[in-house]
C-alpha cells in the first residue's frame, strides 16, 4: 500500500503570461525601443493613479461645496451646493445658497416680514 503524501503542485498557467510580457519587454529594451517600455509602463502607472487621485479631489471639494442648513420658510434640513438655486424638497419654496446658508429667493423690492400673533386677551389686557 503507498501511502498518500501530499505533494507541492504549481499551476503556472497565471504567471505565463507575465513571463511573456517581461520577456517582450526585455527584447524591446535590448533593441533600443526602451522608450516603449518606459512609455507602457508610465501608461500603467497613470491609469493605476488616476482613479485614486480623481477620488480625492472629488471629495475635497464636495466638502467645500456641500452645504447642509435649514429652510427659512419651513425649518427643513436638506442640503444642496453652496452659490446655487434650489427649491427646497418640503415646501418647494426657491431657495439662493449663499456663504454656507440657505435664503429665500425673492423678486427685488420684495420685502419679508415677520407676523407676531397676539392673542385678543393680551391685546385686552393693556386697554382699559
Amino acid at each position: 500500500m503507498n501511502p498518500e503524501r501530499p505533494t507541492l503542485q504549481f499551476n503556472w498557467s497565471g504567471i505565463s503570461n507575465w513571463l511573456i510580457a517581461l520577456a517582450i519587454m526585455g527584447l524591446l529594451a535590448s533593441v533600443g525601443l526602451g522608450w516603449l517600455v518606459n512609455s507602457i509602463l508610465i501608461l500603467i502607472g497613470i491609469l493605476l493613479l488616476a482613479p485614486v487621485v480623481l477620488l480625492v479631489g472629488v471629495r475635497w471639494w464636495l466638502s467645500r461645496n456641500l452645504i447642509q442648513d435649514r429652510c427659512p420658510v419651513c425649518d427643513a434640513e436638506f442640503t444642496a451646493l453652496n452659490q446655487t438655486q434650489c427649491q427646497c424638497p418640503s415646501c418647494g419654496e426657491p431657495i439662493q445658497v449663499e456663504q454656507g446658508h440657505f435664503s429665500r429667493l425673492t423678486p427685488p423690492g420684495t420685502i419679508d416680514i415677520q407676523a407676531v400673533d397676539i392673542s385678543a386677551q393680551a391685546a385686552d389686557d393693556g386697554r382699559p
